[in-house]
């Protein structure tokens, strides 16, 4: 490949990576300090990206294959995406926010395999060649996370902003996929049944080897999934300051693990590749429950700085795994299939199944044992649920109106039954200074996908059988 074509590559790596990390990260704790969203509600929005993975390997397989130029398509999903995320940004109720977002997600979902598609097609070795344009999606990441910590601050967490900086960057994207390399439809004839439900990529299922890959793979993105929708509230509750940028330690380390991907690919293979990253997951979950209980950051950024080798040894190696098994001609249909697995339908449940752990294992239905202290009482807006003392003993409530003038609030006080708590009829005033913040039982939280993700290793690593290709010998 020359260096004209991987700079061109790698920008629309770069553009395509950005979008997603400019809203992404932020969003979780922005939902549920700011528009008061329940555990449920964040993990349903962070559901949206999974339900689009799940249609977008339809809409690939019918359209990306077979009628248009891949890098049209590309550059009008993008463009239509970019003005759905403005919407979102105007939203402020969970009726109106996530049907827009679901509408930005259905069409930058499919943009992930075909940009992946427009790369295989221009590689001889995808093996050796993708994962150094890939990595620029990584750094992409990382300096979106970068900006949107150093350029809005607090707001980048308490406000909108980020879903705008994406619309932008979104329709620069869309613009950008018309100049890039030719990528005509390889499929030909009429539509059928069959190529209207992918199922060209679905029989490669009939090898066992394959099927019980995509069975672990759907397996293991739902305990994955915890992480992604809930890692930046989870350090938002730690008091961990600039979380967007903290998170892109994340991606510092993929970069450094995308780029040794060719060496440990050769001694390792595909098998163990999957299995290391895989266990790396167990590993980072545990470090967050270590690092809630012990109450020191140290377990938190080691359990991030994990992220090299969690998304590059498991996802990374099964988009290539996916590309040596398929044929050519169903390349674009078989990578919209994986990512329908583990994108769409894994992380569907697993975001669905994170919301309502996380509110299992919060106040009200538990009592909670920490607290965190508001830094800014700007911040606190009605509904916020809240805890205060009195004679020494935690009070809990639910803000029912701001007064700014004095600098108090009137709440709605909870009180205890069985576990938790539910509201009364008491309504009390506190100034907001004396507030603070009910903390979720995180270290149950994090040990339930841990165990989850070690019980689907194992059986992955007793059934899974994989023969190594041999290596070309090189001229």
């Amino acid at each position: 490949m020359n260096t004209q074509l991987r700079l061109r590559l790698s920008l629309m790596m770069f553009f395509q990576y950005f979008i997603w990390s400019s809203w992404y990260v932020t969003m979780g704790p922005y939902l549920g300090g700011s528009l008061n969203f329940t555990g449920q509600q964040i993990g349903f929005a962070y559901n949206s990206t999974a339900l689009a993975a799940m249609l977008s390997p339809f809409f690939v397989g019918m359209v990306a294959d077979r009628f248009f130029a891949t890098e049209k398509i590309l550059a009008t999903l993008h463009i239509i995406g970019g003005l759905f995320l403005y919407g979102v940004s105007q939203a402020k109720s969970f009726s109106t926010f996530y049907p827009l977002l679901i509408g930005h997600t259905l069409c930058y979902m499919p943009t992930l395999a075909l940009t992946n598609s427009i790369s295989f097609a221009q590689m001889k070795d995808p093996g050796k060649e993708f994962p150094s344009i890939r990595v620029l999606g990584t750094i992409s990441w990382i300096c979106a996370g970068l900006t949107v910590g150093l350029l809005l601050g607090v707001k980048a967490t308490t406000t909108a902003l980020p879903f705008q900086m994406a619309a932008v960057v979104s329709v620069l994207m869309g613009l950008y996929c018309f100049t890039l390399p030719h990528t005509p439809p390889k499929g030909t004839g009429s539509v059928t049944v069959r190529d209207v439900l992918g199922l060209d990529a679905i029989q490669l299922m009939k090898e066992r080897s394959f099927a019980i890959f995509v069975f672990a793979a759907f397996l293991i993105c739902i305990p994955l999934t915890f992480y992604f929708s809930f890692t930046p509230t989870f350090l938002s509750d730690c008091s961990v300051s600039n979380i967007a940028g903290t998170m892109t330690m994340g991606q510092m380390s993929e970069i450094f693990f995308m780029l040794v991907m060719p060496f440990f690919f050769v001694r390792l293979g595909v098998k163990w590749m999957l299995i290391v990253g895989m266990l790396c997951w167990v590993a980072r979950y545990l470090f967050f429950s270590l690092g809630y209980t012990s109450a020191t950051l140290w377990p938190l950024y080691l359990g991030i700085l994990l992220h090299g080798v969690c998304y590059d040894f498991f996802f990374v190696t099964a988009f290539i795994y996916v590309d040596k098994k398929a044929p050519g001609t169903i390349r674009a249909k078989a990578q919209g299939f994986i990512a329908f697995v583990m994108l769409g339908a894994g992380m569907f449940v697993g975001a669905n199944l994170s919301g309502l752990v996380v509110d299992a294992y919060s106040f009200p239905k538990v009592e909670p044992v920490r607290f965190q202290a508001v830094q800014d009482t700007a911040t606190l807006a009605e509904g916020n649920l809240v805890r205060w003392a009195v004679a020494g003993s935690s009070v809990f409530g639910k803000i029912k109106q701001i007064t700014k003038d004095t600098g108090a609030a009137s709440i709605e006080v909870f009180k205890r039954e069985g576990s938790g708590y539910v509201p009364s009829s008491e309504v009390v005033s506190q100034p907001l200074s004396a507030l603070s913040k009910p903390l979720p039982l995180w270290n149950k939280v994090w040990q339930l996908p841990a165990f989850l993700a070690l019980g689907i290793l194992m059986l992955f690593a007793v059934l899974f059988r994989y023969k190594e290709e041999p290596a070309k010998a090189e001229l």
